[in-house]
């Protein structure tokens, strides 16, 4: 079905793309994929999973939109930002430029750019863009969500043509090459939407369930004029993916404000490997962005495990307004999703109810900080509505200062940006501090004895000032841009068997799996290549300061992202100097509390690799354990703004007496 379905529409089975997938196919197995063009798309399809998604987890995984995935999709994904945005550039710092000065002029001020502004403004929109279309990349290639292939190439294929939404005419513009604007918001049900009607025109029996299930829904009285048909289906499969995105947002009813301020209500378990009719039919405009809205997506999950979801009462006093979803896979929680946005996070509201029931549910462990996050969120927003004082506690966790606030949607919880907003950095920054205004420095000339934190920029000669003043709280700005510094850190002579032994100590005495320490094969490799003429060994235990910061706290022009070279020479310059090898291995046995999604680079010599890349150390923790892996790190790649490196802190000299 599908096979056809993407012949029709782009004749996909004469693709440069596919020719190149058949030829690679031949190279790793010895075998000719057949001309038929079913066999050809197939193959290609194939060809994308394996990439991206990785079924049988033969790929080494690297950590990409917070989660661990297939190696290779960093590749794919350099690759569709090389063809369709970099290129770009020029032209959407034209056009960022000509916004802003027809702004200006309607202000009554000139505004006028020169080639500096032009690339930084170039630099700018290129990195909001990658961010954009990165949440689409993430999510088509999570294994976990129910899309068939095809669908996911189908929908990224469209996505990067896609402008905006107009909600007044409901429909997206066409997107331009010189265009600045985001790629639009994903709407999960929307796609399961667009993907159940594609299905239907092709697949009869498809087509069928639907029918039925629209009939059970409405009690068999189906108005003739809304029933799902196959002239219908197969009308909506010919329409543009634009024009059937815009229908399948139009299908999302809405929640009232009335609505979210309802809590009372009932659980409703759907059991694993039932008819998803009902749980369907509940659904269906009723605002949420589920994809479970899409009956194929429906039946996926129950086939997957059962299925709860918390109504609240409507109008009538019926228990019929969807509110939070819990998704069992197998016999362990999957995922907790809610209604407040479109990235599926919970209401503060509505939050002490999932964690009641996920308190009954296997797997609840994994949501712990989650659900503590989410009733601390909960508190501080009811705190700042009353006009209360928030302590440090409160302000340490609203700015995130020690750990991220964990959530249950696809994106942060809109909450927290949204009461930073109404605080005022000033006022919060001495009661986190814990001093007086005038204990906080912010140039390196206001540094003096009694200063207790620093925030501004890092200048030639800082870290030597922090040293001398012993200044615990570092920020190039704050809370954003904390710089961690780790005193009286050890290192020391260690080989890989030395390594493995604490390592295998530790994960022995550990029970939850989650903290179990990792080695990946390329950092392996790296650690034998220590002790080499080129890679020399400590010779003894060795006590030093690290610094760990983002390249972004480096000082570099805005939107420019400077090479590896640029940032070595850049610590050089601040009073930082480039880890000994040994520094990777050693911090991962130290480091055991990192945060889940959390990853960063080792500042130090590259060293090569069994495919030839020059790799530093990379500190990871995902689901599968604490990491200690690899990540190429060649002299011209360039680095985002957001991308976190450890140095070694040069000691202090003695002061002259």
């Amino acid at each position: 079905m599908e096979h056809e379905f993407l012949k029709e529409k782009y004749g996909l089975h004469k693709s440069s793309e596919v020719e190149k997938a058949a030829e690679r196919t031949k190279q790793r197995t010895g075998e000719k994929v057949p001309q038929n063009p079913d066999a050809r798309i197939q193959n290609y399809l194939d060809r994308m999973e394996r990439l991206a998604l990785d079924p049988e987890k033969k790929q080494e995984r690297k950590m990409f939109g917070g989660e661990p995935r297939p190696r290779a999709l960093s590749l794919l994904r350099e690759m569709v930002m090389n063809k369709y945005v970099r290129p770009h550039k020029e032209k959407m710092a034209e056009g960022a430029a000509r916004v802003e000065e027809r702004a200006a002029r309607e202000m009554g001020i000139e505004a006028q750019y020169g080639e500096q502004e032009l690339e930084q403004h170039g630099d700018i929109a290129v990195e909001d863009l990658e961010k954009s279309l990165d949440q689409w990349i993430s999510y088509l290639s999570d294994a976990n969500e129910p899309y068939p292939v095809w669908f996911r190439y189908y929908a990224f294929r469209n996505v990067l043509d896609l402008g905006d939404y107009d909600k007044d005419k409901g429909e997206f513009t066409r997107r331009s090459p010189r265009s600045v604007r985001l790629f639009p918001e994903i709407d999960r049900g929307a796609l399961a939407y667009v993907e159940q009607m594609i299905e239907a025109a092709r697949d009869p029996a498809m087509l069928e369930r639907l029918q039925k299930a629209q009939k059970a829904a409405a009690n068999q009285d189906v108005p003739v004029g809304e029933l799902i048909t196959k002239e219908k289906a197969g009308s909506f499969a010919k329409l543009s993916f634009a024009k059937q995105y815009a229908e399948g947002i139009k299908q999302a009813g809405e929640i009232t404000d009335e609505m979210r301020k309802e809590t009372a209500g009932k659980w409703v378990k759907y059991q694993k490997g039932t008819d998803p009719t009902a749980l369907w039919a509940s659904l269906q405009n009723k605002g949420t962005a589920w994809c479970t809205k899409g009956f194929a997506t429906a039946e996926t999950q129950l086939k997957g495990g059962d299925f709860y979801v918390y109504y609240t009462h409507d109008r009538q006093g019926k228990p019929t307004i969807p509110r939070i979803a819990i998704r069992m896979q197998e016999d362990q929680i999957g995922e907790v999703r809610g209604v407040a946005d479109n990235d599926q996070n919970l209401e503060g509201n509505v939050a002490v109810i999932a964690e009641e029931k996920m308190k009954e549910l296997p797997g609840a462990e994994r949501y712990k900080k989650a659900s503590a996050d989410m009733k601390t969120l909960t508190t501080i927003e009811k705190k700042i509505s009353h006009g209360e004082n928030l302590n440090k506690d409160d302000l340490v966790f609203l700015y995130e200062l020690n750990a991220p606030i964990e959530g249950f949607g696809y994106q942060r919880d809109p909450r927290i940006a949204e009461l930073r907003g109404q605080r005022n950095l000033e006022e919060d920054m001495p009661i986190v501090f814990e001093c007086e205004k005038n204990q906080i420095a912010h140039s390196i000339k206001e540094i003096k004895e009694g200063t207790k934190a620093y925030v501004g920029p890092l200048v030639p000669g800082i870290f030597d000032k922090i040293q001398e003043h012993d200044i615990d709280h570092v920020y190039t700005s704050f809370p954003e841009s904390k710089i961690i510094i780790e005193k009286d850190f050890e290192a020391g002579p260690m080989t890989l068997r030395e390594f493995e032994k604490q390592m295998e100590r530790h994960n022995r005495s550990t029970a939850d799996r989650s903290l179990h320490i990792q080695l990946s094969g390329y950092a392996k490799d790296m650690m034998q290549k220590i002790g080499t003429r080129e890679h020399p060994a400590l010779q003894e235990k060795e006590t030093f300061s690290l610094v760990r910061l983002k390249v972004g706290d480096l000082g570099f022009p805005k939107g420019k992202n400077p090479t590896t070279d640029e940032v070595y020479r850049r610590i050089e310059e601040l009073g930082l100097e480039l880890c000994p090898p040994e520094t990777g291995p050693a911090y991962r046995l130290k480091y055991l509390n990192q945060p889940t999604g959390e990853w960063f680079r080792i500042g130090m010599k590259q060293i090569t690799d069994r495919g030839g890349g020059p790799d530093v150390f990379d500190l990871e923790r995902d689901e599968g354990g604490l990491w200690l892996s690899s990540h190429w790190t060649r002299p011209s790649d360039g680095w985002n703004p957001d991308r976190g490196f450890v140095f070694r802190l040069r000691k202090l000299k003695p002061s002259k007496t």
